[in-house]
């Protein structure tokens, strides 16, 4: 969708995990939307997540401190799983703590005391990529 506006894309996305993926040249889903109008209702439901998820990561590096940043995206991987009908206790992170770190504005040592410290508590139990949390409630409440 970053590419609607000035016709060329600025960003680029790499898959940390098996992926498909469907192109759908914007002239096609113009064409389509005529076709199916609630396809377009659907379109514009996903640019307004986009924004939303955006703004709302905005203010997660803003205003959160480093327990509160790796707490939301902990909870977001688990609520992701679970509308895939996967686990939302026991999953595998799909990114490196140098790609976590990058992406929540920390540094990976941060990363690293964090997931120590959410260990320590009975909140994570953390082998490597393999994460099991143990107290959700206690991790909404860091996330809050």
């Amino acid at each position: 969708m970053d590419g609607i506006a000035h016709n060329h894309y600025t960003n680029s996305a790499i898959a940390m995990e098996t992926a498909a993926v469907c192109e759908i040249p914007f002239a096609n889903l113009q064409e389509l939307s005529i076709a199916i109008p609630s396809l377009q209702r659907h379109f514009f439901q996903l640019m307004s997540k986009e924004i939303t998820n955006d703004q709302s990561l905005i203010t997660l590096l803003s205003k959160n401190t480093a327990e509160e940043r790796v707490a939301t995206l902990l909870l977001s991987i688990s609520n992701r799983n679970l509308r895939r009908k996967l686990s939302g206790v026991r999953f595998r992170l799909p990114m490196s703590r140098a790609d976590i770190g990058n992406y929540l504005g920390l540094t990976v040592e941060t990363i690293s005391r964090v997931f120590g410290r959410l260990q320590k508590q009975d909140i994570l139990l953390v082998d490597k990529k393999e994460i099991e949390v143990l107290d959700i409630d206690q991790l909404r409440k860091l996330a809050n």
